[in-house]
């Protein structure tokens, strides 16, 4: 049995297709039927995406209706004699039934990603209405319409998928930038550093500096360069504080954000805490750290520069197989102050000796109740306190086990660890200095940056947390989930709200930070709401709206 393509059958399918109650577009008006977030959230792009998804099936199953119409049809040209039938009568089940032995010999034809082309066609048709032209023209089987619609199918399925991939990487290229409101405070703060003697006055105020070094208080690390972010981590630990008197913040930065950090809690009371600025350029270390500090940042520019050039390079679809490549994108992954935590005991160790155990905290973080209990925490001979197990259940961290980090296809990675371990979060973190000194960590955190290096970079995925997560393997204290809740960071986070009012820190972790355009309105709240937009250098750069 041969069936053809009718021009006549086409045309009653798109005249019943607009007038026809119950045909097959039926059901396609989704729109209307969306929760008034996903109204919101719809762009031209999302609707495009979600088209090309939708239209094999659709193109599939006009292609049915059309050859059961032709069927029925004594004369191609009669159009009286078109009755539609939705695969009711014989006639139609034959049809269906040859068309799908067909789609499955196509299906079957393929041969390295690439469809059998069915002799005498010159090339594939890239529309449904090329299509039925080129068939009705030919008068060409249904085994050749077969063959070019999976070829079109294909074709589409490729189009899409690049377009998603060029979406999710501008979307990280995106959380690189640096906003006007942000540039314009740290300007006016240095400005402010300048003309004002009370923001280069001294911090802390000298009835206060015994508290740098007292034990007896809880000391909070935190390593930025972003002044905003700062001040909203200060300001939701000490408001969900129950004593923050007992409050002692390190903030560390870099040199050319030392003056207005500095002006910023010079001329911003934080109450009965204690806050003191420190600049990395106002840290005297030894000349091996500093050899070492400049040997690191040397290999992580080298591991950056390989994986983005790879990215470059490599024909790439959207996928969960490559979606960790464009890790190689976010900002941490060649920062300073990023990769300096692994020299956190140096630091502490050279001004505050007797200090033993700190909080350190991500400035991309927000603090909803009362870290107290950390500084109180057993952590059982280990260096590090850390959450590890996800907050979905026992062996649950969907996007960050240890095959999600490493390259488990080398050997070396293969034999010392458990691609389907939890890799403990970053961020919220209980750290036993006087342990870490008297560990080898930072030592084998080089390591395994060199051993990298003379693989080829083929050991872990791009991102700074893998050589962290291998140097401080059997050093690491499990706490409760509850305490951190990772994960904000990305786009439309689905979150339970019951988990995230509950979390003791929420984390944007991922390339949409809070004080980005492109940051989740759905949990974007949780940071504004610690912003004082009285503040006359908030209003004045635009930050309070």
């Amino acid at each position: 049995m041969k069936v053809y393509v009718s021009a006549i059958g086409i045309k009653r399918l798109a005249a019943s297709a607009v007038a026809g109650r119950g045909g097959v577009w039926r059901g396609m008006k989704w729109k209307n039927s969306l929760p008034a977030a996903g109204k919101r959230r719809l762009s031209h792009r999302t609707i495009r995406l979600f088209a090309g998804l939708l239209l094999p099936f659709l193109l599939v199953r006009t292609a049915l209706l059309v050859f059961e119409s032709a069927a029925l049809c004594s004369s191609p040209i009669d159009a009286g004699c078109l009755t539609w039938r939705f695969f009711g009568g014989s006639d139609g089940a034959l049809l269906r039934e040859e068309l799908t032995r067909a789609l499955l010999e196509a299906s079957g034809s393929e041969n390295g990603g690439g469809i059998t082309t069915v002799e005498g066609s010159n090339s594939d048709p890239v529309s449904f209405k090329d299509l039925v032209k080129d068939m009705t023209i030919n008068r060409q089987d249904i085994k050749a319409f077969a063959f070019k619609t999976k070829a079109m199918i294909a074709k589409m399925e490729h189009i899409v998928k690049t377009a998603q991939w060029h979406e999710s990487m501008y979307w990280h290229l995106a959380a690189r930038g640096v906003p006007k409101s942000l540039h314009c405070l740290s300007l006016e703060m240095a400005e402010e550093y300048a003309v004002n003697a009370a923001a280069r006055s001294r911090i802390p105020l000298p009835q206060y500096i015994h508290r740098l070094t007292d034990t007896s208080f809880h000391h909070v690390v935190l390593l930025t360069d972003n002044i905003l972010a700062a001040s909203v981590v200060i300001s939701s630990t000490l408001n969900t504080s129950r004593n923050p008197e007992k409050l002692v913040f390190h903030v560390v930065t870099d040199k050319k954000t030392y003056t207005s950090m500095h002006a910023w809690f010079s001329v911003n009371s934080i109450g009965s805490a204690v806050v003191e600025v420190k600049g990395l350029h106002q840290y005297d270390w030894p000349h091996e750290v500093n050899v070492a500090v400049k040997e690191m940042l040397e290999i992580h520019h080298q591991i950056w520069n390989h994986n983005y050039r790879s990215l470059k390079t490599e024909d790439l679809e959207y996928g969960s197989e490559n979606y960790h490549k464009l890790g190689v994108l976010s900002p941490s992954s060649v920062s300073l102050l990023n990769h300096l935590r692994v020299y956190l005991p140096e630091w502490i160790l050279q001004l505050f000796p007797d200090l033993n155990k700190v909080v350190f905290l991500d400035d991309d973080v927000v603090v909803q109740h009362d870290l107290s209990p950390l500084w109180d925490l057993d952590l059982n001979q280990k260096v590090v306190a850390a959450v590890v197990d996800s907050n979905c259940g026992t062996d649950c961290c969907p996007g960050r086990k240890y095959k999600d980090y490493f390259n488990f296809t080398n050997p070396i990675i293969s034999s010392i660890l458990d691609e389907n371990r939890c890799g403990w979060l970053c961020g919220v973190n209980v750290f036993d200095l006087q342990r870490w000194r008297k560990s080898n960590i930072t030592a084998v955190y080089h390591q395994w940056l060199k051993l990298s290096l003379n693989s080829g970079f083929e050991l872990w995925h791009p991102g700074a947390l893998p050589p962290v997560l291998l140097a401080f393997e059997n050093h690491v204290h499990a706490i409760d989930h509850s305490w951190h809740l990772s994960g904000l960071g990305y786009r439309y986070p689905l979150v339970d709200k019951q988990i995230l009012e509950t979390a003791g820190v929420v984390h944007f972790s991922g390339p949409a930070k809070p004080w980005l355009e492109i940051g989740s309105p759905e949990v974007r709240h949780l940071w504004t709401r610690h912003i004082n937009s009285s503040n006359h250098h908030i209003r004045k750069c635009g930050i309070a709206s």
